[in-house]
């Protein structure tokens, strides 16, 4: 697959260089970093702006792109071993996707789990999380239902982010724990909200009705998380 732009560039290189099998540039770059992919095995290709750019599919790759090994999804079972997952239902688009897998990770939640899909572009995940998706365990089952039910019988407690809530600031979240969020448009369906121990909200101090979902995942993390 490929990935594109200079932060994903450089995480990549740090933190995964096993990974890269090729790196595109639209220009040269300093001798010492090429010196260095030479001697890690990284074969580099110049290439024109109009092959950069369909490389990207006309996104902004600042002149950086990165073939790398196809996204391994984690199982399920091995999620199973941490304490805090969340479980991301009918999210389709991968900015808010990778977004919350950026603050999941940053925040120390071991795993999430994405429901409500057949497949997932990874490679926009992977670049709107900042390369955080390629170090967070992500895996992708269809049904909901299922998942829930193998979580709990884990001894995971399930909390659910809706409007109709209790105030997520006056509970407290002692051993293992899932929190799940649904999509903007759709919410949590009520079969599954139904499986959950509690429903949670983000109690506004101005009246709006609701916040981005990455917003307001980072703020249910941020709060469910080990002190």
């Amino acid at each position: 697959m490929i990935v594109y732009g200079k932060q994903i560039f450089f995480y990549l290189l740090e933190r995964h260089p096993q990974k890269i099998r090729r790196v595109y540039l639209q220009k040269r770059i300093d001798p010492a970093l090429f010196e260095r992919l030479k001697k890690l095995g990284i074969e580099v290709v110049l290439v024109d702006p109009k092959k950069a750019q369909a490389l990207a599919k006309g996104g902004n790759h600042q002149g950086f792109l990165i073939e790398i090994d196809e996204y391994r999804f984690a199982d399920l079972e091995d999620l199973k071993d941490g304490d805090f997952l969340v479980v991301l239902h009918g999210l389709t688009d991968v900015g808010n996707i990778g977004s919350i897998v950026r603050t999941a990770y940053a925040l120390g939640v071991d795993g999430i789990v994405v429901t409500g899909l057949r497949s997932l572009a990874m490679e926009g995940v992977i670049r709107r999380s900042s390369g955080a998706a390629l170090d967070m365990p992500i895996a992708l089952r269809f049904s909901a239902l299922e998942v829930l039910k193998e979580l709990k019988d884990v001894k995971f407690g399930l909390y659910v982010a809706d409007m109709d809530g209790v105030d997520v600031r006056k509970e407290r979240f002692l051993g293992k724990r899932a929190l799940i969020l649904g999509s903007e448009g759709e919410g949590v369906p009520k079969k599954l909200k139904e499986r959950c121990d509690k429903v949670l909200r983000i109690v506004m101090k101005r009246p709006f009705d609701s916040l981005n979902v990455s917003a307001a995942a980072a703020i249910f993390i941020d709060r469910m998380r080990d002190e």
